[in-house]
């Protein structure tokens, strides 16, 4: 079946979730995951995979085994779509809304040492700050983990250092379930989507291959 939109009742069962993290909430309200969110999340998929590749929806238990908070569960459904090795777009869906973005997490340090090589050069930097400064401007706010001085080997005052400071970088924004009604989070999410394309497409260029 084609995607008809998101139920309401999905970012109902996340509400309770996060009031009652329990695995008692959890099976009393299984029917509701399976049916509101974890199927129309994959007829949405289903209608924009030929576009921007195979998705993946998480799991959504956490892993507790080495964190102080032991929540059996995720207060989202979180969905990632991989363009080519650490480089990607992802959605969650959450009480809230949805929240959608693209880009890249450093799996090894040789992944950010091509990153920062491109946005220091000239040409391809300044293609880099062409894209994100369109971002920023359509409402997406660039985040990654960061250094707090500059990284070793540049100087202060080159005029990319808030993009060289990245150790990985991405682009995010929230969507709130108002606007995600019926099939608007199709076009949501598809439209969000093509805006993070040239980002994608500059890291899958520079930062994926070495």
């Amino acid at each position: 079946m084609g995607f008809e939109g998101i139920p309401s009742r999905a970012f109902a069962f996340y509400e309770g979730l996060t009031a009652d993290n329990s695995r008692d909430y959890w099976h009393g309200h299984k029917e509701i995951y399976e049916s509101s969110v974890r199927e129309p999340l994959l007829a949405l998929l289903g209608e924009i995979e030929d576009e921007f590749g195979e998705a993946k929806l998480f799991r959504p238990q956490r892993d507790t085994r080495f964190a102080k908070d032991k929540s059996p569960y995720k207060t989202y459904q979180g969905v990632t779509v991989g363009a080519g090795g650490s480089v990607g777009y992802y959605l969650q869906l959450e009480a809230a809304g949805l929240f959608l973005g693209a880009g890249f997490h450093a799996f090894d340090s040789a992944e950010t040492a091509r990153y920062r090589a491109a946005a220091a050069d000239g040409r391809t930097g300044g293609a880099l700050v062409k894209i994100t400064d369109r971002l920023v401007k359509d409402g997406f706010e660039l985040v990654g983990e960061r250094v707090k001085t500059r990284p070793r080997g540049y100087p202060a005052d080159h005029p990319r250092i808030e993009l060289l400071r990245h150790r990985s970088l991405g682009a995010e924004r929230r969507v709130p379930k108002s606007k995600v009604r019926g099939r608007k989070a199709l076009t949501v999410v598809r439209d969000d989507w093509r805006r993070l394309r040239p980002l994608v497409d500059w890291l899958l260029e520079h930062v994926a291959k070495g």
